[in-house]
């Protein structure tokens, strides 16, 4: 991971990380070969330094964890998922802008 800020999800944290987190949880899920995941990674990491201590953010590199990427519903990427307390709150396909990972988890923080 280039950031310190954004966490490295896979098949065996990601329950007690995301799932069972205390915050909102921001997932990008991503593969090395993929152009377009390439080009969300800064702003991925954007979001992850402007929410410390509000919401964690992190990948999940689909070729190492299918059995995650499978469940739910991963069939293009970039595909980022944001869940709360355990739940799909919001699935974006492709790239986004950063105002709208932002608006999205300002929603759930209040920040």
């Amino acid at each position: 991971m280039a950031s310190a800020n954004v966490h490295e999800f896979t098949e065996s944290n990601f329950s007690a990380e995301v799932l069972n987190s205390d915050k909102p949880v921001l997932v990008d899920f991503w593969a090395e070969w993929c152009m377009p995941c390439r080009m969300l990674t800064p702003t991925i990491e954007k979001i992850a330094e402007s929410f410390v201590g509000k919401a964690k953010v992190g990948k999940v590199n689909t070729d190492d964890s299918r059995e995650i990427s499978v469940k739910y519903g991963i069939n293009a990427i970039p595909t980022v998922i944001l869940f709360n307390k355990g739940q799909v709150v919001q699935k974006f396909t492709g790239l986004q802008q950063e105002a709208v990972y932002a608006g999205a988890l300002t929603s759930l923080t209040g920040k």
